[in-house]
């Protein structure tokens, strides 16, 4: 493979990512990044017009492959109208600020090839286990909402990454004093049903802190408070296990499960915690299948981007196969 040029993008509800990785020898490497506020700009033209007013130094027209990946489901891997940005993004006709050779991907696909890139080395033991090479490899993280991904091995080598919308199904309370916190979340929220979007993620993190002690706090001051022992972090620590517990038996994913997203990776304690292992292991037929499960936590926040650069360097190898087939 010669060498590349790789633009990445991994655009949130808050934060959008810009990325410029450099292919060599079939291995990506970081040369810079670039952060900007979602909701700074009015649309997806607009963002790329924010970005070429930095000093973000690969333009989207000199990048051999660019990547968006994107927080919502995305159709024919050029169009997304995510749930969370108030825009819409279409790269059907090329990308916007020039280019055509580029690709759409969901945001959690994108986490899901960071857990085969270079930073997945990075990531620290929550749970040993013993993961199996040949198996699904899961990935989900909470952030604004919560994202989930697989990574399905293919017979050639390889993995397929598989998308998910996860986060928006029914999240499962288990009764006694968390039945009357669903009723809670149900008055405050007006839905009719309660999804792992919002009890896992931030704004959950901020609602259920409401709920246990009175305290009406943004996700980041709740963050600064929390500490091992408290009521709140016990609670989102057996949540976040839940949701992960039953998405790592709902894949099989024995090869292995990554925690990725803002929640866990700037508030490690829910996950590196003792409630949340109980939990994760608790089943009361599977348990000694879900032990053999390893759990990692990625606190690189930038695995997205990433991702997304490894997902780029798997297109350029492809088209390359193909022009020399």
């Amino acid at each position: 493979m010669r060498e590349a040029e790789i633009l990445a993008a991994d655009i949130g509800g808050t934060s959008s990512r810009f990325a410029h990785f450099s292919l060599r020898e079939n291995r990506i490497s970081l040369v810079e990044t670039q952060w900007l506020k979602t909701s700074g700009a009015s649309s997806f033209q607009g963002l790329a017009e924010q970005l070429a007013d930095t000093d973000f130094g690969l333009k989207v027209m000199d990048a051999d492959m660019t990547v968006y990946a994107v927080a919502g489901p995305v159709m024919g891997g050029t169009y997304a109208n995510p749930p969370a940005i108030a825009w819409d993004m279409d790269i059907s006709d090329g990308c916007p600020g020039g280019g055509g050779n580029c690709r759409m991907i969901n945001d959690f696909v994108a986490q899901a090839y960071a857990c085969r890139s270079p930073i997945a080395e990075e990531a620290e033991v929550v749970i040993a286990g013993t993961p199996d090479p040949d198996a699904v490899v899961a990935v989900l993280g909470a952030g604004t909402g919560m994202g989930k991904a697989a990574l399905v091995p293919e017979e050639r080598g390889g993995y397929l990454a598989m998308p998910s919308e996860g986060g928006h199904v029914a999240f499962a309370f288990m009764g006694g004093r968390e039945e009357e916190y669903r009723e809670f979340l149900l008055k405050e929220t007006g839905f009719a049903y309660m999804t792992p979007n919002k009890v896992v993620s931030g704004a959950g993190l901020s609602l259920l802190h409401r709920f246990l002690t009175g305290e009406d706090l943004s996700p980041l001051a709740v963050v600064e408070k929390l500490e091992q022992g408290s009521e709140t972090l016990e609670w989102a620590a057996r949540f976040y296990a839940r949701v992960a517990r039953d998405f790592a038996l709902e894949m099989l994913a024995l090869g292995g499960l990554y925690i990725a997203g803002g929640v866990a990776a700037r508030t490690p304690g829910i996950v590196m915690n003792k409630v949340f292992t109980e939990e994760f292991l608790t089943s009361p037929e599977l348990g000694h299948l879900l032990s053999s499960i390893p759990v990692y936590l990625q606190k690189n926040q930038e695995s997205g981007l990433w991702g997304a650069g490894e997902f780029g360097k798997i297109l350029l190898t492809r088209n390359n196969s193909d022009n020399n087939g």
